[in-house]
């Protein structure tokens, strides 16, 4: 690997840290938010000076509007955008609609493409993406999904009800995960302004950073032409893998850009602020956490790094993308609650920004996977891999 930024990948970047300070910082007190996220009003503005800067949407591909970012450049240019909660938002990166896109343009046909993903590619419009169940549904194990489609002529119709899903209010269009009467799984492709489509209610959660919020919804005989089916009938937990590897890693390249704004908070108060005869970053217990901060921070960087690499090699990255998954959700947790701690009080109050990036971010360890599954599926990699050279090393019996 070549650590270097290239001279263009140095100016979007410095570019994209401009842009978040002097366009979208100045915004994040704005009224129109909620506890479920950006108003459509503030978020289409958010587009559009996203748009006159240039930096919509940068990890689509020039076909379509986009940069054609590689991963090692969302890498480094999604980190500056995160370094605001409504940086993505902003520049068309956020969750589910980065996975979304990456997804549609690897598999949707040119039709669904220009019907679909264009329109979300110019910020336009919003997509959510449904596959989270209630209980006995799938959950962190995709293998328990609930929500059924069965042939219907040259349709088909879809039953079920989906939850956690992260900008469901307001989505134009979905992308639903669906079992087949074989037992396989399927992606289906809906417009979101259907009857047969129930907005249930917003569920209250910690964060408040998504557009649209995380919604609860219900399928009651959504019928889907097959001209709709997203990719190959009975190949959605391939497609699944597809957009997860990335998005995984997307999440933890975002969340890196609030741990560190997080960090140079408490480095720029606890460097002025006096307490028993100097300043608090020279009490060893302060500035410990300050250096345990940067290492977090580095070996976050160097795991997304790394994956993205491997990524632009060619690689699928599961076992890599769940590996950064754990690594920055917890390293980045680690220095925001450090971050918190140095701030005393005004941690824990609206006078900084590091008090929403505490509310925000601790569902990261949870969302696309669980630390302790990630873990576990590791686990079963890693055994499986000793198993298969210890029985190559002995050879034929």
């Amino acid at each position: 690997m070549d650590f270097s930024l290239s001279p263009q990948l140095r100016e979007l970047q410095e570019r994209t840290r401009r842009f978040i300070a002097e366009q979208v910082i100045p915004l994040e007190r704005d009224p129109r938010q909620s506890a479920h996220g950006p108003s459509e009003e503030l978020r289409r503005e958010l587009v559009g000076r996203a748009r006159e800067a240039g930096l919509l949407t940068p990890h689509a591909s020039k076909a379509l509007g986009g940069i054609g970012l590689t991963h090692i450049e969302k890498a480094v240019v999604f980190e500056e955008a995160g370094y605001s909660w409504l940086g993505p938002t902003a520049m068309n990166i956020h969750a589910p609609d980065e996975g979304n896109i990456h997804l549609m343009e690897e598999v949707a046909t040119e039709a669904q493409k220009e019907r679909w993903l264009r329109p979300q590619v110019e910020g336009r419009t919003r997509s959510c993406f449904a596959m989270t169940e209630p209980s006995p549904g799938a959950g962190a194990d995709p293998s328990m999904l609930a929500t059924t489609a069965v042939k219907d002529g040259d349709d088909y119709l879809i039953n079920g009800v989906k939850w956690f899903i992260t900008g469901a209010e307001g989505a134009d269009y979905v992308i639903i995960m669906a079992r087949m009467e074989d037992g396989s799984a399927t992606m289906f492709l809906s417009d979101m302004d259907r009857p047969e489509i129930v907005l249930e209610r917003s569920m209250d959660a910690m964060d408040s950073c998504f557009t649209g919020g995380h919604g609860v919804l219900r399928f009651n005989n959504l019928r889907v032409p097959a001209s709709d089916v997203l990719g190959e009938v009975g190949k959605g937990f391939r497609y699944a893998q597809v957009r997860l590897a990335p998005a995984r890693l997307t999440h933890c390249m975002r969340w890196l850009g609030q741990a560190r704004r997080a960090h140079e908070t408490a480095l720029e108060y606890t460097r002025r602020r006096q307490a028993f005869g100097k300043p608090l970053a020279e009490h060893e217990g302060v500035g410990f956490m300050l250096a345990d901060n940067d290492m977090d921070l580095h070996t976050a960087r160097l795991n997304i790094w790394h994956t993205a690499w491997l990524l632009d090699q060619g690689e699928k990255g599961n076992y890599e993308s769940s590996r950064a998954k754990v690594i920055c959700s917890e390293a980045e947790w680690r220095v925001v609650d450090r971050s918190v701690q140095m701030l005393g009080g005004q941690g824990v109050t609206g006078e900084t920004p590091v008090m929403r990036i505490f509310n925000d971010m601790r569902a990261f360890r949870i969302y696309d996977g669980p630390s302790e599954v990630h873990r576990w599926s590791m686990a079963r990699k890693l055994v499986h891999l000793a198993e298969t050279a210890a029985a190559a090393a002995e050879g034929p019996a």
